[in-house]
């Protein structure tokens, strides 16, 4: 099993530090970044053989992080979910979030139920679900510059605060739109409650295979979020004839300078991320959960049959 941590907080550390030494009690391997288990201050060789560490994905002295392993536990907010989504993104690993951040929207479990995520882990009481992911492709010209993939959203933004972004969309190969605006996201279903919330996007349910497109602080009169069939291509085009240069942003980790002329491309990940679920809940109680919406005075059908049921005994017994 992997374990990664946001290992700059004691409280990551001192949770990380107790997965370590609950599961390699159970004779599960804990594999660490070598960085990470030096933040913990853990020693691999008091664990032997139950703990090993590994590089940083792309050096040449270790194996890829996730290679062989059959879950990765993430122990920090959703930027660290992310984080180990790119890392695992290759090998497919399914991703157990412990969430010690804010909202934590891709998070599974919470800080204070470690000793029973633990129990499921070890008894293996848990399922993976796929999550839709976006590849980005950038080109200059004819030329294929960079490739991205996105778990949350690709957005293109403007580069300089003081310069609007003048860009065309496009979907499906016909152009759309000429918009002045700060920027363009394209988000998945799990990231519409990210950044693509914070925009004014809706919030699709996982389950809704879709793509959504949603600008930024457009000039324009046809400015709206779009949501699109999960086969659709999206396209951006940075106007050639301006000064304005942007850049893109995949997950808010990765960048690539968009000059002038550049073109973006936005469509269905070929390999989707995994993540892991302890327990069977509607998205509904998620987003209630999370967001801390109220729901006082609610009595719902089910409610109203359980309320109705138990008059009807009281009344036939009276």
């Amino acid at each position: 099993m992997l374990l990664l941590a946001h290992t700059g907080r004691e409280d990551a550390r001192e949770v990380a530090r107790a997965f370590c030494k609950a599961l390699t009690a159970h004779g599960i391997v804990v594999r660490l970044l070598a960085g990470e288990a030096a933040d913990l201050g853990v020693d691999p060789a008091a664990y032997e053989p139950g703990l090993e560490t590994v590089d940083e994905r792309g050096t040449s002295t270790g194996p890829d992080p996730a290679d062989g392993c059959e879950l990765a536990v993430v122990i920090g907010g959703d930027g660290t979910i992310l984080r180990a989504a790119e890392m695992t993104h290759g090998a497919g690993t399914p991703l157990l979030g412990v969430n010690l951040g804010h909202v934590g929207f891709l998070a599974e479990a919470e800080s204070d139920a470690v000793e029973s995520t633990i129990e499921a882990i070890v008894d293996r009481r848990y399922t993976a679900e796929e999550r839709l992911t976006v590849d980005v492709q950038v080109y200059r010209g004819k030329e294929l510059v960079a490739s991205t993939f996105a778990l949350n959203e690709a957005s293109v933004e403007k580069a300089a605060r003081e310069r609007m972004l003048e860009v065309v969309v496009e979907i499906d190969g016909r152009p759309l739109s000429r918009w002045g605006c700060d920027g363009v996201v394209f988000a998945t279903p799990t990231g519409s409650t990210a950044y693509n919330f914070s925009a004014g996007g809706p919030v699709v349910w996982p389950g809704v295979e879709a793509l959504l497109m949603v600008p930024l602080s457009a000039h324009a009169l046809f400015a709206r979020p779009m949501v699109v069939a999960p086969t659709s291509v999206l396209a951006v085009e940075v106007i050639a004839d301006t000064e304005g240069a942007g850049v893109l942003w995949a997950d808010g980790r990765r960048t690539v300078d968009l000059p002038p002329g550049a073109r973006i491309e936005v469509r269905r990940g070929r390999t989707p991320v995994r993540l892991v679920r302890l327990h069977e809940a509607p998205f509904t109680d998620r987003l209630v959960a999370k967001f801390g919406l109220s729901v006082e005075g609610w009595r719902g059908a089910a409610e109203r049959r359980r309320r109705n049921g138990n008059g009807s005994r009281g009344a036939a017994n009276a």
